[in-house]
């Protein structure tokens, strides 16, 4: 499939980096609020071999309050200006039109819209004009409202619909096509067993032709699936085994991309997956792993 500029096309499924600079994320809210910090982490992320950064400024966790849009320019702008300086590739994680254009102008590359365009109408003429790729994520309503709206009779039929549906306004808008990017939009208006069923089916969004971002990295429902013998979920730091392997799955499947808070786990991941797919491995020979070793071979 042909894809739009400034959409990351490594050769293998795609690692995108969450950044949240947020006081109230549902995993690492408050972490990376301040500047300095967020840029530590952007860094750290990006020379361990991310394919994008994923810049947040509004927690979309269940049950969260939104804040106002110029709160969420100030929280982003500046960590995208300097990433953009220092030649790091982004994303913006927004719902917002005005808060996606401001961010593009100040060097984001891609639009992360969790809504799928339904939060703000104006989204899709600011993907058209702009031309970045557009992440449409299936959504029913804001994180205070959508657990209630996590009812379906086949979810991996009324996703693949209600995506289509985005995806069809969106060309109506003047989205190229080469610029859409589907994202099944796990947890969102979800319970576990759909999130469960959407993964097991990913081929079904796969079969509409469009990339496939997945973003299952600390959610609820692998939290839920590692409870304890107590039936108490694991806590959100304890998932990253879980989400690597949900990124090798993902990868095997044929996603485009994965969303990540930990990268060189879902790096690793994504290697095997594409070495065990093709029986072949890409060695880059700039990576560590290559470069000064005098091991002796693998037993």
């Amino acid at each position: 499939m042909t894809t739009a500029p400034g959409l990351p096309d490594p050769g293998r499924c795609a690692v995108m980096g969450v950044l949240n600079v947020t006081p109230d994320s549902f995993s690492d809210g408050g972490r990376y609020e301040f500047e300095a910090d967020a840029l530590v982490h952007a860094h750290r992320m990006w020379q361990r071999g991310a394919d994008l950064i994923d810049v947040g400024g509004e927690s979309t966790r269940p049950g969260a309050s939104r804040v106002d849009a110029e709160t969420e320019i100030e929280r982003v702008l500046p960590v995208i200006r300097a990433l953009a300086s220092d030649g790091v590739a982004m994303s913006v994680d927004t719902t917002r039109a005005a808060v996606a254009a401001a961010a593009l102008e100040a060097g984001a590359q891609v639009i992360n819209d969790v809504s799928g365009g339904l939060a703000d109408p104006d989204m899709a003429r600011v993907a058209a004009e702009s031309g970045v790729p557009w992440v449409l994520m299936h959504w029913r309503g804001h994180s205070k409202d959508m657990n209630a709206l996590a009812t379906y009779d086949d979810v991996v039929t009324e996703v693949r619909d209600e995506l289509t549906a985005r995806v069809d306004a969106a060309l109506a808008a003047g989205v190229r096509a080469e610029a859409i990017v589907l994202d099944p939009g796990l947890g969102f208006a979800k319970r576990a067993e759909h999130d469960w069923a959407l993964l097991s089916r990913l081929d079904v969004l796969l079969a509409l032709g469009f990339p496939v971002l997945v973003g299952a990295s600390r959610k609820r429902f692998l939290g839920r699936l590692l409870a304890d013998a107590d039936g108490e979920p694991r806590q959100a730091s304890e998932r990253e085994d879980a989400t690597a392997a949900v990124s090798t799955l993902a990868a095997a499947a044929g996603a485009w991309g994965v969303r990540v808070h930990e990268v060189g786990a879902s790096l690793d991941a994504v290697a095997v997956a594409a070495a065990w797919q093709s029986g072949v491995v890409r060695v880059d020979p700039s990576s560590p792993a290559n470069t000064g070793s005098t091991g002796s071979p693998d037993a």
